[in-house]
């Protein structure tokens, strides 16, 4: 299986979940600044993660995406990760955020859908939390990231 991960990354962290899925997966995984139509050629997976902003991919994964050609993604099996500040947030603006605009990787996968994509059952968007803005991630994610590269795998 030819896998790519795609992602984003503004403090390092989606960028650790992004790598912990690659070394589980045995793929490369490239910062989407390195991205192109061209590096989807001949994949049977594509992953794309980002962090969430304001309940969307970030501005550099959105363009990505619109980038793409319709149809690109058909035969590719998609799936897309994102981390996000913790419901917990000391912040009260964090918290009202993240209850109303909601997750990236749902909006994400359903752009890697309308492109042909199909996603993979069982696994298609999950999100790795961290603390605060800058992060680190809370404790556990890292796991959380292999075991849903082995759903990947099997999916």
């Amino acid at each position: 299986m030819k896998a790519l991960i795609i992602y984003d990354s503004v403090y390092g962290n989606t960028e650790k979940i992004a790598k912990a899925i690659g070394k589980e997966l045995a793929c490369d995984s490239i910062h989407v600044s390195f991205a192109s139509s061209s590096s989807i050629k001949g994949l049977d997976l594509l992953i794309t993660g980002t962090p969430t902003h304001g309940g969307m991919p970030s501005p550099a994964m959105q363009k990505f995406s619109e980038s793409l050609p319709k149809g690109s993604l058909s035969g590719i099996r998609v799936a897309s990760f994102d981390t996000w500040i913790t419901k917990d947030s000391p912040s009260f603006f964090t918290r009202l955020a993240v209850g109303i605009f909601g997750h990236a990787a749902p909006r994400a996968l359903s752009k890697l859908q309308a492109l042909g994509g199909k996603p993979v059952a069982g696994a298609e968007a999950i999100g790795f939390l961290v603390k605060g803005k800058e992060g680190p991630l809370v404790e556990g994610e890292m796991e959380k990231a292999q075991a849903w590269a082995k759903k990947l795998a099997k999916g």
